[in-house]
């Protein structure tokens, strides 16, 4: 008798560290290989052991953030026969994403003492990349042969995930079974990358849906345009100040994004045209990345190069140099969060202190960090950034929401357009799956709707 089943392998449900693993009669493929963000070390990797050594035909690797992709070579040592399946822009930047997670875990094993640090070497990257096999959108494939010479039975597709640059949901069909993983995915679609293009599905067997803004209620007059425009007005308040703006942004997807905003609003006469716009941290090598797929991507600006184009200021070339303070600029600087040691934190040291300056946030910062910090704080307030400086919070501060992820809505409405026979909630911390088990429950009465529990088998 087949036997089709889904297990969890992240550490708790919750965002962070996903991987998901579905045997479909007798053939596994893993989704996804990512790294906790709030842990270390060992404990920041899924459980692999769930998954047998060597058993996997496939590993598929939906999008290039450390959530998705950070342990990918971890995985690939446990499965060493198994390719993994990813687009081409996903294979670039999560290449590149890798190289730098280990020059990261590096420096945590020397500052922090991590000695498990780091979890797989630059050598071995470059061995694991040659299992990557380039998949592109809409076109359907079969999995390579198996291990035993059996042609697959398996096929995939890939979809637009609309989430960043070479993101992806993903078609699985075996037989009569078929399922649906979004991913992470955004609909709408930003300033520079096109909406989620997720095909018309009709009552798959198991739909996984990614659930991280189920907590989050958007005004119902929101629009993405006053936002932009919003945000054009602080960095034009900002400059005529005399001061600059701060704008901590993620290297992968937000930089590229919030670069193409700024781009707009000097064409649009919203900020002066020669005000200077600096890039710092990983964020220069991602957007290099970016910049090369710019003819080969769904895109609103086909053939826009943001480096090229703008003339963007990559900060200090001499090594390890701190990027210099200047008034009347743009600081388009990662980590998103003000993490400790990347340069927005290490900018942000004397730039918090002068009442002249704005911190614009334009994305999710947890609590726990640095970013987080100062979202909770008032003027006047101490913060801390590491363990060494605490600085006198004097500046502006304002947030913006230019979330990468659908809104709760869209995904109701996309679950129960698809009406799956099982749909599991995966990707959202408790209150965000909260609300979806409710809706759910309301408008797929005849859906069975599940949170995995993570080490557990579902059949479907």
């Amino acid at each position: 008798m087949a036997s089709f089943t889904f297990q969890s392998l992240n550490l708790r449900a919750e965002i962070g560290g996903n991987s998901y693993a579905l045997n479909l009669d007798g053939e596994t493929i893993m989704l996804d290989a990512g790294m906790h963000p709030k842990e270390e070390g060992p404990d920041a990797i899924p459980r692999y052991q769930e998954v047998a050594y060597d058993s996997a035909a496939a590993i598929v690797i939906t999008h290039s953030h450390l959530d998705h992709i950070g342990t990918l070579p971890v995985a690939q040592r446990d499965q060493p026969s198994a390719p993994v399946y990813l687009t081409a822009p996903c294979a670039a930047l999560g290449e590149a994403l890798l190289h730098n997670s280990v020059n990261v875990m590096n420096s945590q094993r020397e500052e922090l003492g991590i000695n498990e640090y780091p979890l797989y070497h630059h050598r071995e990257i470059d061995y694991l990349r040659d299992r990557w096999m380039i998949r592109p959108y809409e076109k359907t494939f079969t999995l390579d042969p198996l291990k035993n010479g059996d042609e697959s039975e398996t096929s995939l597709t890939f979809y637009d995930a609309g989430h960043i640059l070479g993101s992806t949901g993903v078609l699985i069909e075996k037989g009569e079974k078929t399922i649906f993983y979004t991913g992470d995915v955004h609909f709408q679609g930003h300033t520079l990358i096109q909406g989620a293009r997720f095909p018309e599905l009709d009552e798959p067997d198991l739909l996984i849906m990614e659930t991280t803004r189920g907590a989050d209620e958007r005004p119902t007059d929101y629009t993405r345009a006053d936002m932009e425009a919003k945000l054009a007005g602080c960095i034009k308040d900002a400059l005529e100040a005399g001061g600059s703006a701060l704008i901590p942004v993620f290297a992968i997807g937000k930089t590229q994004e919030v670069l193409t905003m700024i781009d707009n609003f000097k064409e649009e006469g919203l900020i002066p045209e020669q005000t200077p716009v600096f890039i710092g941290g990983l964020s220069t090598k991602m957007t290099m990345i970016y910049d090369s797929f710019s003819d080969s991507t769904r895109r609103h600006r086909p053939g826009f190069e943001i480096l090229r184009d703008m003339k963007v200021n990559t900060g200090n070339k001499r090594r390890r140099a701190p990027i210099e303070y200047k008034p009347g600029a743009i600081y388009c600087l990662s980590s998103g969060m003000m993490s400790e040691k990347t340069t927005s934190n290490i900018f942000a040291r004397n730039f918090l202190q002068n009442e002249l300056n704005s911190l614009l946030f334009v994305g999710y910062a947890d609590g726990a960090t640095p970013a987080g910090a100062i979202k909770a704080a008032s003027t006047g307030d101490t913060i801390r950034l590491d363990g060494n400086h605490k600085v006198q919070l004097n500046c502006v501060v304002e947030e913006f929401d230019f979330s990468g992820h659908a809104r709760r809505e869209e995904l109701l409405e996309f679950a129960v357009k698809a009406r799956p026979k099982k749909l599991l909630l995966v990707h959202g911390d408790p209150p965000a799956v909260a609300w979806f088990q409710e809706k759910l429950a309301e408008q797929l009465p005849e859906t069975e709707v599940i949170v995995p529990t993570p080490g557990a088998k579902i059949n479907f």
